[in-house]
């Protein structure tokens, strides 16, 4: 199993119909689960929407499944002059029922620092949404002041979905972000969660980043090669 991310800027009316026609499993061969998300920037304060931006976060049966939708669905060619990035799960919490995490037993985990990518999903509650803005807006601000964080998005698809992708130097830097006590804005937001959940069901996942193609905010693949993810 892997996971991609495809970003692309392709107008306003291209989301829209990018939104209706998301690759579906009984539809494209090796795909497991796909959705096609509005896109803003991750900052404090509420995320800015992106409003001609598109993101497609997509789980494979393999390499090979994601090539096959890359070389033949019109959807990827909509998408193909923007970035994306394949990535390997390595660690999961909580639960996403569309797309089960499998974890290969000789991916490399924590004792491998290098780039590490975190995916959020989540279905929310709307009676939570407030509160679920207010501590993200704490917790998103502290992330993107971070220097260790290479890339990010905030997604969405209304009335219920939400989602953050970030890229990031290294997981010793992701979990200073996430866990160091000199930064509690994450902690705040996650035991805030816990104490009375935002969403009918959230996953918090990490992978470790192998395939990257194209530029996002002027970051082009070079960038990452340096750090051991290439281009696939």
């Amino acid at each position: 199993m892997i996971v991609s991310v495809h970003v692309a800027d392709i107008g306003v009316r291209s989301v829209r119909s990018v939104l209706r026609a998301y690759p579906r499993p009984d539809g494209t061969p090796g795909l497991r689960w796909a959705q096609t998300t509005l896109t803003g920037v991750i900052t404090s304060g509420p995320p800015r929407l992106r409003p001609g931006r598109a993101t497609l976060i997509a789980s494979w049966q393999d390499d090979s499944a994601l090539d096959r939708f890359l070389a033949e669905d019109p959807l990827a060619q909509r998408l193909a002059d923007g970035w994306r990035v394949r990535l390997q799960p390595l660690r999961a919490s909580g639960d996403w029922d569309p797309m089960p995490m499998e974890i290969d037993p000789g991916a490399a985990g924590d004792e491998e620092d290098g780039p590490v990518a975190v995916l959020t999903l989540g279905h929310l509650r709307l009676r939570r949404a407030l509160p679920f803005l207010r501590a993200n807006s704490r917790a998103a601000g502290r992330a993107a002041a971070d220097p260790s964080m290479l890339a990010s998005l905030a997604m969405a698809r209304p009335p219920r979905f939400v989602g953050t992708f970030s890229l990031w130097r290294s997981t010793s830097a992701m979990r200073r972000y996430a866990y160091g006590a000199a930064l509690p804005e994450h902690k705040e937001a996650v035991s805030e969660h816990r104490a009375k959940s935002f969403h009918h069901e959230a996953a918090f996942l990490r992978f470790r980043p192998y395939g990257a193609q194209g530029a996002l905010d002027g970051q082009e693949p070079g960038a990452l090669e340096s750090l051991g993810c290439g281009t696939h």
